[in-house]
């Protein structure tokens, strides 16, 4: 079946990778792994530019390397919203009697990702692009476009969630729903060094 596979990055991120030894993602491996007697069309993967914070100055390289990896992959497009991060008080849910009621914190959002994702899985399925769909994400707002693939292009959609928590409205919205394990993310590593058009791309040494 030809299936186009759509990755929420900061979903799968923050979800299932964060903390642990499996950043090193190979999205590609791994979609065959999960997926190995379908025919994946095209992976497209979301995500945005991080900016440097003062508790993590590096983190924009260690991106930028992660996307130059993404980009060996022949089938998968990366798809660029923004992210947003400057410093917002907070009120205090148990301020000290005599000090300050607010904290000033980094305060950062991510921009752009779940329309874009949402857009492509329409666009893609109105382009009759694929016969399945699969999103990687655990975001209860793509519950509608979900259902809409389902219900109103009559197309299969399958919801893969990286976080152990189940998703309600994901799974109630797609033809078929489980969650990402930890052994396919393990057998799903680049090797550490690899190489496109710019050179030799090396695995982060902090990962």
């Amino acid at each position: 079946m030809r299936t186009n596979v759509y990755v929420d990055g900061f979903n799968l991120y923050y979800r299932a990778v964060k903390g642990t030894p499996y950043r090193w993602l190979d999205i590609g491996k791994l979609t065959q792994l999960l997926l190995p007697k379908h025919q994946i069309n095209r992976i497209r993967y979301f995500t945005a530019l991080v900016v440097a914070r003062p508790d993590d100055p590096s983190q924009p390289q260690r991106q930028q390397t992660y996307l130059r990896a993404l980009g060996t992959i022949p089938n998968l497009t990366l798809h660029l919203g923004y992210f947003l991060s400057h410093p917002s008080p907070k009120l205090l849910v148990n301020p000290p009697r005599n000090g300050p009621r607010f904290v000033e914190v980094w305060d950062t959002e991510e921009k752009g990702s779940d329309v874009n994702l949402a857009s492509y899985l329409l666009l893609d399925g109105f382009a009759n692009d694929y016969e399945m769909a699969v999103v990687v994400s655990n975001d209860s707002d793509l519950q509608l476009p979900v259902s809409m693939v389902k219900t109103t292009l009559r197309k299969t959609v399958g919801v893969i969630d990286p976080n152990p928590r189940r998703s309600f409205e994901l799974s109630s919205a797609a033809s078929w729903y489980r969650h990402l394990r930890k052994g396919p993310l393990s057998a799903s590593q680049f090797p550490p060094t690899l190489n496109d058009a710019q050179g030799i791309i090396s695995k982060p040494p902090t990962w």
